[in-house]
């Protein structure tokens, strides 16, 4: 099972340290491992969240997922998007960013340090508007109930999440940035960070709505499959379902791949901290990128999400953490360690929590308790 899920990933694991030891020796080789390890550290939220889409998927879409779609993630998020910032930041076309990624790395490491703050702020205000978005939702099953239900009743207010990021967009402009020149442009900080994180935010609008309208063309899809199949079953005859289906599954593909791709910020990001070669930065975040989608499939596999129900919930609070260390770092530098240790504590908590759960239920259940008290039991701490 492992090796059936895993196996590519091994294979591109191999492949890329290789490359490395060629490119540039063992020095090479150790910063892609660590990029390896820092992209599957940071992304883990991002596995357990894809997980929640990919189970509703067949097999055969889950090995698209794992092939078409890793192009998209590796090539696209890991490969592209670090040269399209600092093209945007130093106002370069695509071609002279990728000779000066690959001639000059004293000046490409100055335009990424001046661009860190435009980048902190677009990616903090996007990972800020995810978090949000979930904990303002009103869930049948809560984690931290005395965190959860209050917020769940506040997210009645409409356009409340907007309202705070931007809130928390000013503040961190006016606080984290003080006045201080770039170098390109000549533009103070505070209204770089307010024009990067209103980017970040319109991004998120943006792909939202866009996950919205896969979310209804699916459902219905999902509701003209099941009329068919009742049609026929009426008729006496076998239900046809594989166009409908077929179309279902692309929709939810292109959903998952939207959703995929706005993860794909805090990686890249972090990376930047540690090289700025940017084939070294692919091949480690690429490898990454690889367990992460393994991983998406094993926990599908597993029903890992059905049986450790507050998984999703420390997936979404460690995203909310990283965009705030993303916010701080606009100002203050704070260790890629402790950016990795802060998602892997706080999924590592929900696992635990989900268990303590599963043993409390079945600890009811043996006992005969009602309704009532097993509903208690999964509406969290």
């Amino acid at each position: 099972m492992v090796l059936k899920t895993f196996g590519w990933s091994f294979a591109v694991t191999a492949l890329g340290l290789v490359a490395a030891v060629l490119i540039d020796g063992w020095t090479a080789f150790g910063i892609v491992l660590i990029l390896s390890i820092l992209e599957i550290s940071l992304s883990f939220d991002n596995a357990v969240v894809n997980a929640g889409i990919l189970k509703k998927m067949s097999p055969f879409w889950q090995k698209i997922f794992l092939t078409v779609g890793v192009l998209i993630a590796v090539f696209g998020m890991r490969l592209v998007f670090p040269i399209l910032i600092v093209a945007i930041s130093a106002s370069l076309g695509p071609i002279e960013a990728v000779d000066l990624a690959l001639n000059d790395a004293d000046r490409y490491q100055e335009l990424v340090t001046d661009a860190h703050p435009a980048i902190a702020a677009f990616g903090g205000m996007f990972l800020l508007m995810i978090f949000l978005d979930f904990i303002f939702e009103d869930r049948d099953i809560k984690w931290l109930g005395w965190i959860e239900r209050p917020l769940a009743k506040l997210g009645k207010v409409d356009m409340l999440s907007v309202c705070i990021a931007l809130i928390v967009l000013l503040v961190s402009a006016l606080y984290f940035a003080p006045e201080a020149h770039l170098h390109a442009g000549h533009a103070d900080k505070a209204e770089t960070v307010l024009l990067s994180g209103v980017g970040g935010l319109i991004t998120y609008l943006i792909v939202g709505g866009l996950s919205g309208f896969f979310e209804n063309r699916l459902e219905e899809e999902e509701e003209r499959e099941h009329e068919a199949e009742e049609e026929a079953k009426r008729a006496g005859k076998q239900p046809t379902m594989v166009v409908l289906a077929g179309k279902a599954a692309f929709f939810m593909f292109l959903y998952l791949e939207v959703l995929d791709a706005s993860f794909s910020f805090d990686g890249v990001i972090g990376a930047f901290a540690i090289t700025n070669d940017i084939i070294l930065m692919a091949l480690g975040l690429g490898i990454g990128a690889m367990y992460v989608r393994s991983l998406t499939v094993y926990l599908v596999r597993q029903g890992t999400l059905d049986d450790y129900v507050y998984l999703e919930h420390g997936a979404h609070y460690a995203i909310g953490a990283l965009a705030a260390i993303l916010l701080i770092t606009i100002r203050f530098e704070i260790n890629e360690v402790i950016t990795g240790l802060v998602g892997v504590v706080l999924i590592a908590w929900s696992f635990w929590s989900s268990v303590r759960r599963n043993r409390a239920l079945a600890a009811a259940e043996g006992k005969g308790e009602s309704s009532d008290d097993k509903a208690e039991v999964s509406s969290g701490v």
